[in-house]
């Protein structure tokens, strides 16, 4: 099946997607730093006894993104911990294109034997409204394992915009003329949506001015040819710290540690605001419920190490540890929440 093709999301790449990527040399250089490589290490002596003989060789894990990216970064990380914790490689297999679709499409068809996992993001659950057609079901074609980590996006502005808080942007774009423009890093990323989501919620005139990635975006956005930007945490906090760029408030419930003087927009007068590119692990649909458990287990005791959570706030990422019947619930409320943000906005894919 053919696909339009769409930008990483991080997630937000987000987002999707995870939704735009960073550019690619910031997420490399963190890797490297992190002593990552592009290759997994092989894990340590098995730890425990192995449920049914699983795993018995290495596995899988796809990610739908190129190497690199946020999403790839963070598959990398929990391959390494969870190899460890399973007596098996967890080898990350990169299979990019369509917005994540090819990769998951891959896993969806993939024998159910615990060997292929997924890295499914908030990509997934925007695609299902965006795309016509798919190739797969991403809510009947996946066993939920567990939530990884989610990001927010920032609310930033070019500096020379008279506009220092949530209240100034409402009222700059109440009091303009043309509104007021917001770029992303594609129609459909988490980064645009964001931006749709708080235009649905405040009525306000905003225009919708996309690029193909997130860094073409922030260069106009810098250069002021562009106003504001529902921007990914990694790729604009580099611009905010370094004064280029004015944060407004953060997509997520609760304040960054990395900017604790930013406030959330739900603070901001919007109550239950919360965007943020998000990733998780799932399984072909079918895949024996030991196996799902034993994963869901090792899972979570990654995101629990201290070196773990140390990193994954480098990259303005929360762990967020649960059940695979938690993650199964937030996919299916996120499907539905992207659908309508979707059909109100009138993107499609690229």
């Amino acid at each position: 099946m053919a696909y339009a093709r769409t930008t990483e999301p991080l997630i937000p790449t987000a987002a999707a997607g995870v939704d735009a990527p960073a550019p690619r040399r910031h997420w490399l250089a963190l890797a490297a730093g992190l002593g990552l490589g592009l290759a997994v290490a092989l894990p340590a002596q098995a730890q425990g006894p192995q449920a049914d003989g699983w795993p018995a060789r290495p596995v899988k894990l796809v990610v739908g993104y190129a190497a690199g990216g946020a999403t790839d970064v963070i598959a990398r990380l929990v391959a390494v911990k969870m190899g460890e914790r399973l007596g098996q490689p967890v080898v990350v297999d990169n299979r990019a294109g369509a917005n994540s679709n090819v990769g998951a499409e891959v896993v969806a068809k993939s024998p159910p034997d615990g060997y292929t996992l997924y890295v499914f993001t908030i990509a997934n659950t925007i695609n299902a409204s965006l795309y016509g057609k798919l190739g797969y079901d991403p809510q009947k074609d996946f066993e939920p394992i567990g939530l990884i980590a989610k990001i927010p996006n920032i609310l930033v502005v070019n500096n020379n915009l008279p506009v220092r808080s949530v209240a100034d942007y409402v009222r700059f774009a109440k009091e303009s003329k043309d509104g007021i423009t917001f770029a992303s890093s594609g129609s459909g990323s988490s980064i645009h949506l964001s931006g749709e989501m708080f235009k649905m919620q405040t009525q306000l005139n905003m225009l919708h001015v996309p690029y193909k990635g997130s860094a073409p975006a922030v260069t106009d956005l810098l250069g002021g040819q562009v106003q504001s930007m529902f921007d990914n945490t990694p790729s604009a906090l580099p611009h905010v710290q370094a004064g280029r760029l004015r944060a407004i408030a953060i997509t997520s419930a609760q304040r960054s540690p990395l900017l604790p003087d930013v406030p959330t927009v739900a603070e901001s007068g919007f109550p239950g605001f919360d965007v943020q590119s998000w990733f998780g692990l799932a399984a072909p649909a079918g895949t024996p419920r030991p196996v799902i458990g034993r994963l869901n287990t090792a899972l979570n005791q990654v995101l629990a190490a201290p070196d773990m959570r140390q990193r994954l706030q480098e990259m303005a990422a929360t762990p967020v540890p649960g059940t695979p019947e938690q993650m199964r619930s937030f996919s299916a409320g996120e499907v539905q929440r992207w659908r309508e943000v979707v059909k109100a906005s009138g993107a499609k894919a690229e």
